[in-house]
């Protein structure tokens, strides 16, 4: 994610998305050769794993810089994609396997990964679509609109390395590490759970197509919510992950199906108003000028909690042995991050405090008064 993010300051977005879905089509389809493990993990793990963060940076990246009033949905609008794929290429791929075997299958999605490479293509850069001409001068000023783009765009042609100093942006990453640690917990231990309260299998497929779909409904609602300005977005996100805590911590209480489906639904709702606007949140924090250097580095550092979350939750479920133990490992740590959330708005209020008093202080100091004599005719 770093790396493309520094790619989308130095090149264009649209470069980026393009080179991503050569890499990701790439990895796939190198993988229908099988020809070992390693070669696997070289493809389909690396190549391919490498391809989707070149791609899905940039995607999220240029949304928030064409938007700003209406970011937040916009953002929503974009995520959604992600719930429409899980609701329908999942059984598309199976089905695939079922006719052309699994490397058929890696072919194929190879071949349809291509389409990365034509949404990259329409991804317009910022830049080309300023109203202003390139020797149009702007109303009260001798500079022209091209000479102001072409600054801006010499100011940001380096990643902001230092944003790993910024205690906002600090507190954010953290919080960023606590919910990734909670967040890919549910779907892999919701089946087994259905299973040990002996639940038909035939039944707990479809928990996570209800997860899908209210993920969508999530997702669009808040968005459009955050777009009335109702609430400051962090207090938003605080309140999402708070409900998604309590959704986790009362989901191992579900005693039948309904029950269990009534949970899990609140779950992927609350799971998908939190997805729709955590980048929002992000570029609030640092601004849009740091904007593409710290969704880099937020990703990066987000990543470690998806790593450790699933095999500390495996371990304690294998320690206590009830898969209900991984669902309040998840929950308790939302709630740490919450916490977060509501330290990183203390310490936003308070530099907007500090930021307005020295204002008010600058205003209320009167200069010397000048001197003006009398002129002699």
């Amino acid at each position: 994610a770093p790396v493309a993010s520094s790619l989308c300051v130095r090149y264009t977005h649209r470069a980026v998305v393009v080179t991503g879905g050569l890499l990701a089509s790439s990895g796939m389809a190198l993988g229908f050769l099988g020809l070992n493990m390693v070669w696997m993990y070289a493809t389909t793990g690396f190549l391919q794993g490498l391809g989707i963060s070149f791609s899905w940076t940039p995607a999220i990246s240029i949304v928030s810089h064409y938007f700003s009033k209406r970011r937040a949905l916009a953002n929503a609008i974009a995520s959604a994609g992600e719930c429409a794929f899980a609701f329908t290429f999942g059984p598309f791929f199976q089905w695939l396997i079922s006719q052309y075997g699994w490397k058929g299958a890696l072919l194929i999605i190879g071949g349809i990964q291509l389409n990365i490479c034509v949404c990259g293509v329409l991804m317009r850069p910022l830049a080309s679509s300023s109203l202003h001409s390139g020797t149009e001068t702007l109303p009260g000023n001798g500079t022209s609109g091209k000479d102001k783009e072409d600054k801006f765009a010499m100011a940001h042609k380096t990643f902001n390395w230092m944003l790993v100093r910024r205690p906002e942006f600090v507190l954010y990453a953290i919080f960023g590490i606590l919910a990734a640690m909670s967040f890919f917990v549910p779907p892999l231990f919701l089946v087994p759970l259905s299973h040990s309260l002996g639940i038909d299998e035939s039944w707990t497929a479809s928990l996570l197509s209800i997860l899908a779909i209210v993920d969508f409904a999530g997702r669009l609602l808040c968005g459009w919510y955050a777009n009335l300005h109702a609430v400051k977005t962090v207090h938003l996100l605080t309140m999402t992950i708070t409900l998604i805590s309590t959704s986790l911590m009362l989901l191992p209480l579900a005693s039948s199906y309904l029950s269990l489906a009534i949970f899990a639904g609140c779950y992927g709702f609350f799971f998908g108003t939190t997805v729709a606007i955590h980048i929002t949140v992000l570029a609030d924090v640092v601004g849009m000028s740091d904007f593409d250097s710290a969704l880099g580095l937020f990703m990066l550092i987000r990543s470690s909690g998806g790593f450790v979350g699933p095999p500390l939750a495996g371990l304690i479920v294998d320690m206590t042995g009830d898969y209900r133990a991984g669902f309040y490992m998840a929950g308790a740590t939302l709630v740490l991050s919450a916490g977060l959330l509501v330290t990183l708005d203390q310490l936003q209020l308070r530099k907007e405090r500090g930021s307005q008093t020295h204002t008010t202080s600058e205003k209320s100091t009167l200069p010397y008064p000048s001197l003006h004599l009398p002129k002699l005719q």
